[in-house]
This record gives C-alpha cells, sequence and structure tokens, in this order.
C-alpha cells in the first residue's frame, strides 16, 4: 500500500533530521530491500544499520545499499536499540526491524502524524490477513501481554510488540533502555505509558519475510522473557499495587493458617499447635511489612517519576515547518 501525501504534509517536516534505525542480526536476504524502501520513502533521512554479530553477509549488501553501518557486539536486540539511542542525533527517529516485513511506505504519514500532532511516539500496528507472516501464536502471546499491559498502565496501545515505530529526539534522549533482547518493545511501550506522552497508533501492512530470511523469535522463550519484563516493570512503577498484592495474599495465608488453631483456643482456651500459631503470626507480620514497603517505594517512584519528567520536558517537541500546515 502507497500512501500519498499532500505537499504542505511534506513541507512540514522536510527540514528535520530524520534517522532511521535497523536492528539486524543475519538479515542478508531481506536488509538490501529494507535500505532501499526507506531511501526511497525518506530520500533526505539518513540510514543507519547497526549490525548485531550476524555470521553472513548483512554488513556487506546494507553498506551496498547506501546505508550508514555500525556494529554492537553485545548480543540482543536490546543492547542495538540502547546503542543506536544514545550514537544517533537526529529530530525524529524511525525504528524498524531489518526483516522486510513493514511497509516503507507508510513511514512519511507515520513522520507527519508525529510533527503536526507534536506527538513523541506512532506506533505502526500491524494488520495482515498473510498467516505465514503473522503466526497464531505470535497473534495471541501479542494479544495476551497488550491486554496485560493496558490493563496495568493504560489501554492506548494495541500492538505493543510492534518493531515498526517513529519517536521524537525527547522520548529517545529520556528513555533509560534497560531491556536485553526482543523485550524492548515492551520497555518502549511502558515508558511512553508511564510519563504520559501524547502517542498514537497507525495501521500498518505486515509482509511475510524474504525468502532466505528466519525470524530469531522464539514463542515461549521470549514470550515468557517479556512476561517477566512486564512483572519487573509493574514492581518498579507500580510497587504500591505491587507489594499490596503479595501483603494481600500473605494476610490471606495468615489468616487460614490462624483459624484452626483460634477455633482451639476459643474452645479450650489453649494453644496445642504453636508452631502454626508462629507460622500465622509471622505470614502477618510479613504481609503488613510487604504493605509498608509499597507505600515507602511508591514515594520513591513518584520522586524518580518527577524526575524523568523533568528531564523529558527539558528536550523540545518536533515543530512543524512555518511554511507547512499546524
Amino acid at each position: 500500500m502507497t500512501i500519498e501525501l499532500n505537499e504542505t504534509e511534506a513541507v512540514a517536516w522536510q527540514h528535520l533530521r530524520i534517522a532511521v534505525l535497523v536492528p539486524c542480526y543475519n538479515e542478508e536476504a531481506a536488509i538490501g530491500q529494507v535500505v532501499a524502501g526507506f531511501r526511497a520513502a525518506l530520500p533526505t533521512a539518513d540510514i543507519y544499520v547497526y549490525d548485531n554479530n550476524s555470521r553472513d553477509t548483512t554488513v556487506s549488501v546494507a553498506r551496498a545499499a547506501g546505508a550508514i553501518v555500525r556494529r554492537e557486539t553485545q548480543q540482543g536486540k536490546g543492547f542495538v536499540v540502547r546503542r543506536m539511542f544514545a550514537d544517533i542525533e537526529a529530530d525524529i527517529y524511525v525504528l524498524v526491524d531489518g526483516d522486510a516485513t513493514y511497509e516503507a511506505e507508510v513511514a512519511p504519514k507515520l513522520v507527519a502524524a508525529l510533527v503536526e500532532n507534536q506527538l513523541d511516539m506512532v506506533n505502526g500496528a500491524r494488520v495482515t490477513e498473510i498467516v505465514a507472516a503473522y503466526r497464531p501464536g505470535h497473534r495471541f502471546g501479542n494479544y495476551m501481554l497488550t491486554t496485560l499491559v493496558a490493563r496495568i498502565f493504560g489501554n492506548r496501545i494495541g500492538d505493543m510488540l510492534s518493531g515498526y515505530r517513529v519517536f521524537s529526539r525527547r522520548f529517545v534522549k529520556s528513555f533509560p533502555a534497560l531491556s536485553r533482547g526482543f523485550e524492548i518493545e515492551t520497555e518502549l511501550t511502558v515508558h511512553a505509558l508511564e510519563l504520559g506522552m501524547p502517542v498514537a497508533e497507525i495501521a500498518t501492512s505486515y509482509k511475510d519475510r524474504p525468502v532466505g530470511s528466519a525470524s530469531k523469535l522464539r514463542t515461549f522463550r521470549d514470550g515468557f522473557r517479556i512476561l517477566f519484563v512486564i512483572f519487573m516493570l509493574v514492581k518498579e512503577n507500580r510497587p504500591l499495587a505491587f507489594f499490596s498484592a503479595i501483603a494481600a495474599l500473605l494476610f490471606t495465608l495468615a489468616v487460614l493458617i490462624a483459624l484452626p488453631v483460634l477455633g482451639t483456643y476459643l474452645e479450650t482456651g489453649l494453644v496445642p499447635r504453636l508452631p502454626t500459631a508462629v507460622l500465622a503470626t509471622g505470614l502477618a507480620l510479613l504481609a503488613f511489612l510487604s504493605l509498608s514497603s509499597g507505600f515507602v517505594l511508591d514515594s520513591v517512584t513518584r520522586g524518580r517519576r518527577e524526575l524523568k519528567r523533568l528531564h523529558y520536558l527539558t528536550i523540545p517537541a518536533p515543530q512543524a515547518d512555518q511554511g507547512g500546515h499546524r
């Protein structure tokens, strides 16, 4: 699908520095097509391909296609994104996988949406009828994980694991990037939701890989990693809810264990099962300790969020050109 922009939409962002960031690992069959597609869609953009220890000809193919090729030796997409965000200076960042499954033609529309509405992230939501491109297991896993994040952090993104996004400079330079692998998409989404950034989502076609290109995503292994990252992000960003849930569980166990002991005491005035009584008391104390920790850490988290928000606000949003419309 080709996206046609009118003249004023093009003028609105043509003065901005745009960087297309492509993390790559063994993508010799696809990377040339990706670079050529984005060179045609965004002629003024710099296209960076970051190779992540490829054992094939990814580097030479990307360089021949006209990309600026750099390397990241720490294995994992999260490490690559962290390096790209730290190294590259631009006004607009287009992050896309190097597997040629995303349509480059829609990039101007994503960039225009970000600039015209002064957004910080535009997510390319995948739409496809090709079963091989978006396997049922991956589709279900994405739905489950996206729904979980939406319930906890806010329902503003429908395809949390999309590898096609456009960011403002202030998003990129305020993003801590702590993930190592494919969990990075989850962290990107939660960062935007936690700071209340203006975001949008635009449907984009999703294609199957070219012949000779293989997916690096492992459904169960990476799915559990993403689930663990969500667990940790809840602990870091919602400590009161997290530790309150633990406190409720511990206190419920304490009550269930203590009820028989309490019943015996009320009948006889004796506590024959002293170890059980001690266990119930210990669990109740742990419950109150967990709840107290939640309150303390919630105050700390609020302070950290305010500092991140203040740093984010020191970086200006991308501005539409005066010759374009707003």
